[in-house]
């Protein structure tokens, strides 16, 4: 197989790809044979298996390895099929754009946004948005950012709120804010009114935490590792702030979340915000959208209102 002189041959390779290719490649994904991907694309199935060898020719790699009548997508073709998705998304992005348009409205914003940015710059930023168009269509996904990012890849979100995405060359981070982490319990809860509580009995409670690997629960490890505490038995693990909270306040467990929405909801008589600082806070956030994809008309007004109000005043 012919390779790509990877030098400058971005221009090349757009000539040679087909928009049916990445079709079929996004159907064996997804049908899992072969026989499955053609039939699904309306083609015989050794039309599939030519078309897949022109893409393999065009992007000089190889990206299965065949075993009998099996595929299985090696390193580089998984690497080509995560690019592939984000096209998808693209496409699908830029398909709900020209029917919002078509339609009269004033279109559709899709966001992510971790729960820490909820109370208040965002809240503004989208009453203000929503203010200067009424029509404007709005959805908003609250998670944990490392379930929000591959959602944002694949064009899924078109702007994500969230963090994590400084080292990433392909999205573009612009921060806003760093943000500590609190420990709350119920209203009733033993400790709730003690000062100046030490790590070890806070340690011997049942706790509530985000799934391994998000940023507030790397927080909560470190805190645990830096006192020679081993992590609490029997956790309840949720990226849900809000069943968080709600299991607290009906039990002796404790829970981590942003400071920010730990004083909102404490203020209100919802929680109980122990008196404990962390000795880490959580890494900053910001705005995270991607380099290579057009924004919409919305995502620029958001953005603009989000990191600078003045700006859009």
């Amino acid at each position: 197989m012919g390779s790509i002189d990877r030098k400058d041959s971005t221009p090349q390779l757009l000539n040679r790809l087909r928009m049916r290719q990445i079709a079929l490649l996004l159907a064996v994904e997804e049908c899992s044979t072969l026989r499955g991907a053609a039939a699904q694309l309306g083609l015989t199935q050794p039309a599939a298996t030519k078309m897949l060898h022109e893409l393999e020719s065009a992007l000089g790699q190889r990206l299965f390895e065949r075993t009998g009548r099996s595929l299985q997508l090696n390193p580089a073709g998984e690497r080509v099929l995560g690019y592939f998705r984000g096209i998808r998304g693209s496409m699908e992005s830029l398909n709900r754009e020209l029917a919002e348009l078509q339609l009269g409205s004033a279109g559709r914003l899709v966001i992510g946004s971790i729960m820490a940015a909820t109370p208040g710059r965002l809240t503004e930023a989208l009453v203000r948005l929503k203010a200067r168009f009424p029509l404007l269509a709005i959805e908003i996904a609250v998670d944990t950012s490392d379930r929000l990012m591959p959602q944002l890849h694949e064009g899924v979100l078109e702007v994500v709120i969230g963090r994590d995405a400084h080292e990433r060359s392909e999205y573009l981070f612009r921060t806003v804010d760093d943000e500590s982490l609190a420990i709350v319990s119920g209203v009733d809860h033993p400790l709730a009114r003690r000062r100046d509580l030490d790590f070890a009995t806070l340690s011997e409670y049942p706790w509530i935490l985000q799934p391994t690997g998000s940023p507030a629960r790397d927080v909560v490890e470190r805190e645990f590792g830096e006192h020679h505490r081993p992590m609490p038995r029997g956790l309840i693990e949720t990226g849900s702030i809000l069943t968080t909270m709600s299991l607290v306040s009906r039990s002796q467990m404790l829970g981590a979340i942003p400071a920010t929405v730990a004083q909102v909801n404490a203020a209100h008589g919802l929680v109980a915000a122990i008196d404990y600082a962390f000795r880490h806070k959580l890494p900053s956030y910001g705005s995270i959208i991607r380099r290579d994809r057009p924004l919409s008309a919305p995502a620029r007004h958001f953005l603009q209102l989000f990191h600078d109000e003045s700006e859009a005043a």
